[in-house]
């Protein structure tokens, strides 16, 4: 499902548009988006986006990896969470026109509190919870980890809505979903 000329996922300067996202941790978390994405693809690729129930496409471009930067991300498992956390807030804001507005408490159910550009950013009860993961699987276990995270959402300590997304470097696919409360 290619487009002709899809949008840039917006993986540059966050720290310009999400609160939430000092230069110094988008930064870092940029670099490991771009050591995970150096282990699969060379630069630009095209992902898919899956929001809900729409699917569509967009341009990831990143600059490749030195073996200092590598060597800086070498626990696959940290640069993965981290990358995973640029990746899902660069397609909340594409896809949703949503920000990052501040880091989340343990046990709420998300790693971050998320809001639309235009809302005040200082008050949390207009907020999205946004609940990451990433992975190096395949299809199938991207889908698993969205199931695991839609209910960890659901079990999170806070009455605010939430959004579950899962990054797959390998597979290039993003999935969004919002939470239903429903069991």
């Amino acid at each position: 499902m290619a487009e002709d000329n899809p949008p840039l996922l917006p993986l540059q300067n966050m720290a310009d548009r999400h609160q939430a996202l000092t230069p110094a941790v988008a930064s870092s978390y940029l670099e490991a988006a771009r050591v995970c994405l150096d282990r699969h693809h060379i630069s630009p690729k095209e992902f898919t986006l899956g929001d809900d129930q729409a699917e569509s496409v967009a341009k990831v471009e990143w600059e490749i990896t030195d073996s200092r930067v590598q060597a800086a991300w070498a626990n696959v498992d940290d640069a993965t969470r981290d990358g995973a956390y640029a990746v899902a807030i660069a397609a909340t804001e594409l896809l949703r026109g949503m920000v990052a507005v501040r880091r989340a408490e343990t046990r709420t159910g998300a790693d971050y509190y998320i809001a639309s550009s235009d809302q005040d950013l200082e008050d949390l009860e207009g907020c999205f919870r946004l609940e990451v993961s990433g992975t190096h699987s395949g299809k199938s276990e991207v889908k698993k980890r969205l199931r695991i995270k839609l209910e960890q959402a659901r079990q999170g300590n806070s009455n605010l809505p939430a959004l579950a997304a899962v990054i797959g470097f390998r597979v290039q696919l993003i999935l969004l979903q919002t939470v239903d409360e429903k069991s």
